[in-house]
């Protein structure tokens, strides 16, 4: 058996999956494209090829067991992308959760069973209950989630939860307190389209967030999570940046994080926080709306 348990964002990584990228079945066509980030870089002729996408991730792989994580890697589906680990399973408390996705998108579950066949406490949301994993952040007695309305989730192809999914984790997570976020959603335009909460926001260390506000459909929620964290502990990302992935980090601890070397600003902004940072290169997978948080899937983390 594997046990999980997450409590946060950034105790001690334990255990992890990661996502490959092995036998994606090259450039997709536009049509079964599920983000306007893929689509740009479709009609550039820019979408990654496997092979640096490969290196990306192995590059990763090596920099997590190099901090003595257990990474456990998805089984190879043939003509599948399965880079992005996190949207199909998560982990809040002891209770492992693996949603209903797209329909599109429900045999990337296939190639990490022989994972979750392995924990035993394990949820299973209905269809109606639509969720995935970079939408949904717990961080300590708080539980944030990144959804969308109905009329904005039957709208757009990038609303992936749902108002039935932040009822469903209040249900089953009742000692947390479930606090959800409108998110603004485009399925043309990258730059006006946060396809995840880890998007616009992501906590970091023991008391520290990245943010960024354009993301986010109400002022309200920003003020909040500003409020919650401490104005002088957020950190803000421009709209560039947040379309550059800078708040898709990782975090290894409460003093090492994983981002994407390019992220200059972000990346002297951790170190002067006292965070130590792994940096990777991360600009091939960028192309896809998804980076370091969105590829991986922590099992376990560290708690004394």
């Amino acid at each position: 058996m594997i046990t999980v348990k997450i409590l946060d964002e950034t105790a001690p990584l334990e255990a992890v999956i990661l996502g490959i990228a092995n036998d994606m079945g090259g450039v997709p066509e536009i049509e079964r494209t599920y983000d306007p980030k893929s689509k740009e870089h479709i009609l550039a002729g820019t979408f990654p090829k496997e092979a640096d996408l490969i290196a990306e991730m192995d590059g990763v792989a090596k920099v997590l067991e190099k901090h003595g994580v257990k990474v456990y890697r998805p089984e190879n589906i043939p003509n599948l992308n399965q880079i992005f680990a996190r949207d199909i399973s998560f982990v809040i408390q002891d209770k492992l959760v693996i949603p209903c996705v797209t329909p599109e998108r429900k045999l990337e579950s296939d190639g990490i069973e022989y994972v979750t066949e392995q924990v035993e406490n394990v949820l299973l949301p209905d269809e109606h209950e639509r969720m995935e994993g970079g939408d949904v952040m717990p961080w300590r007695d708080h539980i944030f989630v990144g959804y969308s309305r109905e009329e904005d989730f039957k709208k757009y192809t990038v609303s992936r939860t749902n108002e039935a999914a932040v009822d469903y984790l209040s249900r089953n997570f009742p000692d947390h307190k479930v606090k959800a976020f409108e998110l603004n959603k485009s399925d043309n335009d990258p730059r006006e389209n946060a396809l995840h909460l880890d998007c616009c926001f992501q906590p970091v260390g023991k008391d520290k967030a990245i943010i960024y506000k354009g993301g986010f459909k109400h002022e309200a929620d920003v003020e909040y999570l500003i409020n919650f964290f401490g104005a002088d502990n957020v950190f803000e990302i421009t709209k560039e940046e947040m379309y550059e992935m800078n708040s898709n980090f990782f975090s290894i601890s409460p003093e090492v994080v994983i981002s994407d070397g390019s992220f200059s600003r972000l990346n002297d902004q951790f170190r002067k926080w006292g965070l130590k940072v792994e940096e990777v290169n991360y600009r091939e997978t960028a192309k896809m709306e998804g980076l370091l948080r969105c590829s991986t899937m922590p099992l376990r983390r560290r708690y004394e």
